[in-house]
């Protein structure tokens, strides 16, 4: 049988188990304007919100998809070529499920027409903004959370106002364009794994538009509205394997459908001046305070997938669920969880902790999702600041254990070497990927180079304690190997 190919005329002969978006796409209006549209953002935002055209009275809602990076052209193709329409396919261990996403109604590519986007984002019909652009595209020095005005893309878009590269350029230029048509400001949605990423996205918009333009800083500091949110849902990358998949078992030709496991969640501060679509129709929570669930979810989910990424790649494993069925790992994972993590926590409204933490487990354990832990690793420079080194920093003012935290650090710092124990290379993908390789194989066992990087690590680069416990656990990974020294680790737990 020949698989059907994704288009909009295709919509009308989809089989009956593959539900299509139900809802005239060309009566809705792309007022969302989404940058980086990648796999997470078309599992989790573009899903919620084709939940929610499916409902009568929403046409006003619709994303514009926007790609800023050399590497976005793959997706444009893929997009414009099926009408911006694409299978979402959720795994779980009763089966696969498949569904035809129309959220998506346009996909721009910034480098083939800059000033078309540009246009596009100063709209006086584009209301909100959203962001998937990673925790690395936000140029925070990590270390104590100043903006990187150094960074060559920084340098570039403030000698080049009119002509951005970057994110930030693009709304900057945007925004000063609706301020001279005397237009309100779009709403900025940060939907990236960063505690406070409102709070965050705005500040460090604010310190670029300050050096580029007072004025226009000034403007967006008192009319800009740059809600918080908490995203989550494990989507890995996808690949020709789930390509043929869909084409053997739904009989659909996609060029890039998303894979995603059944959970999903989407917590949202409701602060949206220019007005917003009704997510919680559809499952979202709207809140005034998304700090305790981000903070659940980053210091749990995401550093406990740090957790498992670099001693498992260093074990030779590929996929999360393959680490998580090594139960040495699988404890620590859970030590860290119960140990050193989840007395940082306040109480969340609704949320049973101790029960979230066996949904996480039994996520990170599904077999169906494949999720690969080179994805869960990628981009160790931003996440590990974010998500381990905030618990590292808490526990150490309050006198805590800080153990199973360092070892994760010192895996790290091992898999930053470029091979396993057997020899065989680590691929590292990461803005910082040469100079850490480079710090990383000069220091060997001794962590004191790449510690050195207070961009990365701050004051913990002189914290005694944090400092000792990431040399002991990184000499025994040279010395002992992977295995013994995880041993050891979860023998001292004890």
């Amino acid at each position: 049988m020949m698989a059907l190919g994704l288009n909009n005329a295709a919509l009308a002969h989809l089989p009956p188990h593959i539900p299509g978006p139900g809802y005239d796409r060309g009566m809705h209006a792309p007022s969302i304007v989404h940058i980086g549209v990648g796999g997470f953002f078309r599992s989790h935002q573009a899903l919620y919100l084709d939940d929610l055209l499916r409902l009568p009275g929403h046409a006003q809602w619709g994303y514009c998809g926007v790609g800023l990076l050399a590497h976005d052209a793959a997706m444009r193709d893929a997009m414009l070529a099926q009408d911006c329409l694409y299978t979402l396919v959720e795994r779980s261990a009763h089966g696969d499920t498949a569904r035809v996403v129309g959220s998506l109604l346009q996909f721009m590519y910034a480098p083939d027409d800059p000033q078309a986007v540009l246009e596009k984002l100063a709209d006086p019909g584009t209301r909100i903004v959203s962001l998937t652009i990673t925790e690395g595209g936000y140029y925070v020095n990590q270390g104590d959370g100043s903006f990187d005005a150094s960074h060559p893309d920084i340098v570039h878009d403030l000698a080049h106002p009119h002509s951005p590269r970057c994110c930030f350029g693009y709304l900057a230029e945007a925004l000063a364009q609706r301020r001279a048509r005397g237009l309100a400001p779009f709403t900025v949605m940060s939907c990236d794994n960063l505690q406070s990423n409102g709070d965050v996205a705005r500040a460090m918009l604010l310190a670029f538009t300050k050096l580029r333009d007072p004025a226009l800083s000034a403007w967006l500091a008192e009319h800009c509205a740059f809600p918080n949110s908490m995203v989550d849902r494990i989507t890995p990358a996808t690949t020709d394997e789930h390509r043929l998949l869909l084409r053997q078992k739904f009989g659909l030709d996609d060029a890039w459908p998303v894979m995603a496991e059944p959970f999903k969640s989407w917590v949202i501060e409701d602060h949206f001046p220019g007005g917003r679509p009704a997510w919680e129709l559809v499952g979202a929570h709207m809140t005034n305070d998304v700090l305790p669930y981000e903070k659940m979810k980053l210091r749990l989910l995401n550093a406990g997938h740090q957790s498992l990424c670099y001693i498992g790649m260093l074990l030779g494993y590929e996929y999360a669920h393959e680490a998580m069925a090594d139960a040495d790992i699988r404890q620590l994972f859970s030590n860290m969880m119960d140990i050193e993590v989840t007395p940082l926590l306040p109480a969340v409204d609704g949320i049973d902790l101790t029960d979230y933490k066996r949904t996480l487990i039994a996520r990170f354990a599904n077999p169906a999702v494949g999720d690969q832990l080179l994805r869960i690793g990628t981009d160790g420079s931003a996440r590990m600041p974010k998500f381990v080194l905030p618990s590292v920093r808490d526990q150490l003012e309050r006198g805590g254990p800080i153990d199973l935290l360092s070892f994760t650090v010192a895996c790290w710092f091992r898999y930053l070497d470029g091979s396993d124990e057997q020899g065989r290379p680590l691929t590292l993908i990461d803005p910082l990927a040469a100079q850490l390789r480079e710090l990383a194989q000069r220091g060997g066992a001794n962590p004191g180079a790449l510690l050195s990087l207070r961009e990365l690590f701050g004051e913990l680069s002189d914290a005694p304690r944090f400092v000792a416990a990431v040399a002991d656990a990184l000499a025994r990974l040279y010395r002992d190997g992977a295995r013994a020294a995880l041993l050891h680790l979860l023998a001292k737990a004890k």
